[in-house]
């Protein structure tokens, strides 16, 4: 056994004796001797350390590879077993991993699909000058301090717009089941007495509606559809045909505003919506058509 040998073994058991049982505390001289004893055996590998570094061509990393040879090395030791082999054996592979996982790490290029492509590894904080002789780094150019703002912002324009678009269709299928209350109760006054009729009275919820009234109630609901969501997308004269004269302009305008007093009250009395919107609860209504959507219906 080589001289060095023999102290990098002294060295390891230094290590390994001052090295605390599991759930004890080390003591300040046992932390004292093992540090002296690992900086021994740091100082009696360094020439096989550079070996490797410049074998796994690692020079222009030199410090990395440095740090990850010490890790390999305290690796090593808690490892180590003096009946298996040598620890100047044993701590030769523990080196040649941590270099090679630093390679592989940095040096993505030499893979060979990074050749095929003729890729290049280049360092984050690999400082370059600008034309003005301002110096950056990859790494200051790639932060972008706004990317958050940016986020929230559009998520919250994303949440407010499908929440816009649900209220709206609530309320939508509410003014459609406003105007088919409406008509049906039309047609229940239309029906004829049951002393002119020739058959049996008929029930009052198969009282025919006139199409021809429903039709009419689907282009209602849509025009009020479509002035509602002009009013809130675009604004209250934004994006409005340019033949529309000012009386229906006007028109559109209370129909939008009629409706957003009525989604509102619709907002506040939806379980789904109340949550989100966080305003004080508005006075019982008593429950059957509102006002805003009958005037809408008609």
């Amino acid at each position: 056994m080589s001289k060095i040998t023999a102290a990098l073994e002294a060295a390891v058991a230094t290590v390994i004796a001052t090295t605390p049982a599991e759930g004890e505390r080390q003591t300040n001289r046992q932390r004292v001797e093992s540090e002296r004893a690992f900086a021994t055996i740091l100082k009696l590998i360094a020439p096989r350390i550079r070996h490797f570094i410049r074998q796994y061509g690692l020079l222009a990393h030199w410090e990395d590879a440095e740090q990850v040879c010490a890790i390999g090395v305290h690796r090593a030791i808690q490892a180590y077993d003096p009946d298996k082999a040598q620890f100047t054996t044993f701590v030769n592979w523990q080196i040649r991993g941590e270099l090679q996982g630093l390679r592989f790490r940095l040096m993505t290029d030499q893979r060979p699909s990074a050749k095929r492509v003729a890729a290049t590894t280049v360092s984050l904080h690999a400082v370059s000058t600008t034309g003005e002789g301002e110096e950056n780094s990859l790494e200051s150019m790639l932060l972008d301090e706004d990317s958050l703002e940016r986020t929230e912002s559009g998520a919250s324009s994303y949440m407010a717009d499908t929440t816009r678009t649900r209220l709206v269709s609530e309320y939508v299928d509410h003014l459609r089941t406003v105007g088919m209350d409406q008509l049906k109760r039309r047609a229940r006054t239309r029906a004829p007495a049951a002393g002119t009729t020739t058959g049996p009275r008929l029930r009052s919820d198969l009282y025919p509606v006139d199409p021809t009234e429903v039709r009419a109630l689907e282009e209602r609901i849509a025009t009020h559809r479509e002035a509602i969501e002009r009013r809130l997308g675009l604004g209250e004269d934004e994006g409005a045909p340019a033949t529309i004269d000012d009386a229906a302009r006007e028109r559109s305008r209370q129909v939008a505003k009629r409706a957003a007093v009525a989604i509102a009250d619709l907002a506040q009395r939806t379980p789904r919506f109340a949550d989100a919107i966080r305003t004080p609860a508005l006075p019982a209504r008593p429950r059957g058509i509102t006002k805003s959507a009958a005037a809408a219906a008609r």
